[in-house]
């Protein structure tokens, strides 16, 4: 965080559709606008309602608008940041191009300092989705997607002044068992010392000063154990300091001292939060608004349906299919839910497989490292059941070697198989064994010596309310006729899987699902998130004595 940036979202011009070819092998110009284009409304996508425009599968899409540099950034490098777009970009300032991207999930930008000049600047973006499922999109292409698509920019658009030797990241990694946090300051420019403080509440914890060449190990004494009963965090300030120890740079940040493992816990294997057994009850979140499809219609918004998520009693959710804007990862750190984040499955990775494949990786690797700073992240999983997934068990030793701070999920669901391509089946890998079961919990894995058992997806069950619900034939796995008895139906699972926990190592269960989403009715909250569909108090009756049940598991030792 840096306290001096400037926000693009709002009004831009637009024109889009399949006419409108966007030559992103070779973008040498953007096109002409018409005398009096379209608008819309970044960062909202053109499918949604927010946008203005809410129409489907564009394809192309030009979006322009004007900005001037303030006065006080005078002398400084400017930085044009996009949260993400979908899904190929070009970037122009003033009818030169910037750079290009690719990857709808990733936080990109370009130092466009040399391109800008004085009063009105042009900015001006074009994007191409082509949803052919050769790429990482998730449930957002052509054959395969469930929901209205999402393509184009569709986070934050801004622009931040920096100095000429900057501070462009950081990679905070906490070890709990050493009380430190590992910190390194990725700069741009000269290399520089940087000076690195801790604080807890207001107060100074821990100070310390090296070269930005190496990560950098602070001290923090008695450290408070981030946890979802506790989710404290810590502050951080990096500053750059030249020579003369005059301070160049300066961001803040913050970070959660946890730990996740897998132990032996009365002679089964479990993941461990904090060396504790804790087990993990989540829902299942795809991220999905009506009015905005994948962008949130504010702040507020995101951090409303993670707070649902706690006072029903959870303490985990699943981001299914899709990567949040690090906005939502700051509320789960904040509240304290646990996340299982997925990487968003390409369906043709057989297809032109050496491009395809490479492209996938590298993405994936890219979003690991945006959100490693996450403390409420503990497991990455790069596949769902048989959705694009190829070369399981390389791809989940590959994510544990890339981040061996947090637990893989190799392939949840492996047990689930979609016929339109040979299933790549269980992994044997990763440090999951885990199946999708619906209504469940049914008889999910247990644990061996090397992974822990997970039920990834359960649940599901359906309540029709009328005046919330999506235009269309609505669908669950089962459905119920009233609060009640979806109320009833749900502490009945959940009372299944007390002995699941308790006599043969179930750790963790994933519930189908946090709201509705367009066509699915087997949220425990309508689309609209204005009407909950089960009573409040007794899900997180229920969900409590699901992990009372981990509670039980950790006394008998």
């Amino acid at each position: 965080m840096r306290t001096d940036w400037l926000n693009l979202n709002g009004q831009w011009d637009y024109m889009g559709g399949a006419s409108h070819v966007i030559p992103i092998k070779a973008p040498l110009k953007p096109p002409a606008f018409p005398a009096t284009p379209e608008h819309i409304k970044v960062p909202y996508p053109p499918e949604a309602y927010l946008s203005g425009i809410q129409r489907k599968q564009e394809t192309n899409m030009w979006y322009r608008r004007s900005f001037t540099i303030p006065d006080s950034w005078e002398g400084k490098r400017v930085l044009l940041h996009f949260g993400a777009v979908a899904y190929q970009s070009a970037i122009y300032v003033n009818g030169h191009l910037a750079r290009t991207h690719k990857g709808s999930w990733e936080a990109f930008e370009a130092d466009i300092t040399d391109l800008l000049h004085p009063g009105r600047n042009e900015l001006v973006v074009g994007a191409r989705d082509s949803y052919s499922g050769r790429y990482s999109c998730g449930k957002s292409c052509l054959v395969h997607g469930d929901y209205t698509f999402t393509s184009g920019i569709w986070q934050t658009v801004w622009l931040e002044p920096v100095s000429r030797s900057y501070i462009q990241s950081l990679v905070i990694t906490p070890d709990l068992n050493r009380s430190i946090v590992k910190v390194k300051a990725e700069v741009q420019g000269a290399a520089k010392q940087i000076r690195i403080s801790v604080m807890a509440e207001g107060k100074a914890v821990s100070q310390v000063s090296g070269s930005n060449t190496t990560p950098l190990e602070i001290p923090i004494s008695d450290p408070r154990p981030w946890s979802p009963s506790d989710p404290f965090l810590y502050d951080l300030k990096v500053e750059l300091v030249d020579q003369k120890g005059i301070v160049t740079d300066e961001v803040k940040s913050y970070f959660g001292m946890r730990s996740i493992s897998l132990g032996m816990v009365n002679g089964k294997l479990r993941p461990l939060l904090n060396g504790k057994f804790v087990f993990q009850m989540g829902l299942l979140d795809q991220g999905y608004w009506p009015d905005g499809i994948y962008t949130a219609p504010t702040d507020e918004a995101i951090k409303s349906d993670l707070e649902t998520a706690r006072k029903f009693g959870f303490n985990l959710l699943r981001k299914h299919a899709k990567v949040e804007p690090q906005r939502w990862y700051y509320w789960a750190d904040k509240l304290g839910l646990l996340v299982w984040q997925d990487m968003p499955s390409m369906w043709y990775p057989d297809d032109q497989p050496v491009r395809t494949r490479k492209q996938f990786e590298s993405e994936w690797q890219t979003i690991m490292q945006q959100h490693h700073n996450s403390p409420a992240i503990v497991t990455w999983v790069p596949f769902n059941e048989n959705w694009g997934a190829y070369d399981v068990r390389r791809i989940a030793a590959w994510t544990k070697a890339l981040d061996p701070s947090r637990l893989v999920d190799g392939n949840s669901g492996y047990n689930n198989a979609p016929t339109y391509r040979p299933a790549p089946g269980d992994p044997g890998n990763g440090d999951f064994a885990d199946m999708h079961i619906y209504v469940g919990p049914g008889d999910p894995p247990q644990p061996s010596a090397t992974r822990a058992a997970a039920l990834g997806e359960y649940g599901g069950v359906g309540l029709l309310v009328p005046g919330h619900m999506w235009p269309g034939k609505q669908k669950a796995y089962e459905m119920q006729p009233s609060v009640e008895d979806l109320t009833k139906r749900f502490e009945q699972v959940q009372s299944n899987l007390l002995p699941l926990i308790e006599n043969k190592g179930l750790s963790a269960a994933v519930y189908t699902q946090l709201t509705d989403v367009e066509a699915e009715v087997n949220g425990i909250m309508t689309y609209d998130r204005k009407f909950e569909k089960m009573d409040r108090q007794r899900v997180r009756a229920a969900n409590e004595a699901v992990l009372g049940a981990a509670t039980k598991v950790n006394t008998r030792q």
